[in-house]
C-alpha cells in the first residue's frame, strides 16, 4: 500500500487526468477504504485544493478551479508565463514535445481561477507569433541526451549532417540546447579531438559505449556564444574566411544579410567567418561590401568571384 504522501501524489495526478470520479473508483485506483479515500480528499482540501463531493449511491469527487492557484504555487504573472510558454495555436500540428507541452497547458488551465483565464485570453487574443513550427525531437530522445550529460556518459551514434552525408559518431555529451523548433548536442567529438554539434532530430540509434568521461571546459566558456557563432556558419554548405578592409563596426550592417562572426585584427582589418548555401550568394554578398577584402579559403571561391565579375561586366556593357 502506498503512503499517505505518495497516495496524495497519486490522488492530485488521478484528479488532473480526468476531473471527476466516483468515490468507489478512487478508492480502487489507490487500493484504499472509502473512509481513507475521505481523509486524503481532506489533507487535499487543506493544501489549497478546491475538491468537490457529493454524497449518496452515484456520489464522488470532483476537481475544481480554486479562488487563487494552489501548490505549485505559482503567482499570478508566473502562470500566465508558463501557460504562453507552453501554448500553441488551435489546430497546428504537433509532436512529440509539443503533445506533451499542451497536456500539461490543459491540467495548469483546469486549476487557473477565471481571472487569469481572463488574462491568459486576452494575451493570447493580441500577441502574434511569426515563427511556429513543429518540432521532429521525441521527448525522450531529450530526456536520454540531457541525463548523458548530467551523468557524463559517452555515447555513440550515427549522424547524418547537413550535405546528408553519415557517419558514426563517438561523442561525450556536454549540453542540449533549444533554439526555437530546433534541438541541438553540444558535445566533444572523440575522433576528431574538437566541439561539434548535433542536430537531435538527424541522431540515429545513440546508446551508451559503458565508458564516463571528464567534464571538459566549454567551448569559449559562453555556450550561447560558441552557438549562436556555430549555427551562423556550420548549417551552409559552402564555408567561407575572408578578410575585410575596415573595422568591425562599419561592417555590422552587411552581417545581417548572412551568418557569421567578425574577427578584428586592427583598426581597420576584420576577418569574417560566414556560410551560404551557394557561392553565388558567398560572391554577391562580398562585391555588395563596399570595402576591399582578401580571401582566405576556400579557394575556389575566388574563381567563382572571376566568374561572376565576367557576368557583371558583361551585362553592365549591354
Amino acid at each position: 500500500m502506498l503512503s499517505a504522501s505518495a497516495r496524495l501524489i497519486r490522488l492530485l495526478s488521478l484528479f488532473q487526468a480526468q476531473r471527476s470520479w466516483t468515490g468507489a473508483d478512487l478508492a480502487a485506483r489507490l487500493e484504499v477504504t472509502e473512509r481513507t479515500l475521505r481523509r486524503d480528499v481532506d489533507r487535499l482540501r487543506s493544501l489549497g485544493y478546491t475538491v468537490d463531493s457529493t454524497s449518496g449511491v452515484a456520489g464522488g469527487y470532483r476537481l475544481g478551479a480554486g479562488t487563487s492557484l494552489p501548490p505549485l504555487l505559482l503567482e499570478d504573472e508566473e502562470a500566465i508565463a508558463v501557460a504562453l510558454g507552453l501554448g500553441s495555436p488551435a489546430g497546428a500540428t504537433a509532436g512529440d514535445i509539443e503533445n506533451a507541452s499542451m497536456r500539461a497547458l490543459a491540467k495548469l488551465e483546469q486549476l487557473m481561477p477565471q481571472r487569469l483565464r481572463r488574462r491568459l485570453d486576452s494575451v493570447r487574443a493580441s500577441v502574434v507569433p511569426v515563427m511556429r513550427g513543429k518540432s521532429g525531437v521525441r521527448l525522450k530522445a531529450v530526456s536520454l541526451f540531457a541525463e548523458a550529460c548530467t551523468e557524463r556518459l559517452e555515447l555513440r551514434f550515427d549522424y547524418r549532417d547537413h550535405h546528408d552525408a553519415a557517419s558514426a559518431r563517438t561523442v561525450e555529451p556536454h549540453r542540449v540546447v533549444q533554439t526555437g523548433q530546433r534541438w541541438y548536442l553540444l558535445a566533444w567529438d572523440t575522433a576528431r579531438q574538437d566541439w561539434r554539434t548535433f542536430r537531435l532530430d538527424r541522431i540515429d540509434g545513440p546508446v551508451p559505449t559503458g565508458a564516463r568521461f571528464t567534464a571538459r571546459r566549454l567551448p569559449h566558456g559562453d555556450i550561447e556564444a560558441y552557438m549562436q557563432h556555430a549555427l551562423a556558419v556550420s548549417p551552409f554548405l559552402h564555408h567561407a574566411c575572408v578578410v575585410v578592409h575596415a573595422p568591425a563596426k562599419a561592417l555590422e550592417p552587411h552581417l545581417a544579410w548572412v551568418g557569421g562572426r567578425p574577427q578584428a585584427l586592427d583598426d581597420s582589418r576584420t576577418r569574417i567567418e560566414t556560410g551560404a548555401n551557394s557561392l553565388d550568394a558567398l560572391a554577391v554578398w562580398l562585391a555588395c561590401l563596399g570595402h576591399d577584402f582578401e580571401i582566405e579559403s576556400p579557394k575556389e571561391l575566388v574563381g567563382h568571384l572571376a566568374l561572376v565579375a565576367a557576368r557583371l561586366d558583361k551585362a553592365a556593357r549591354r
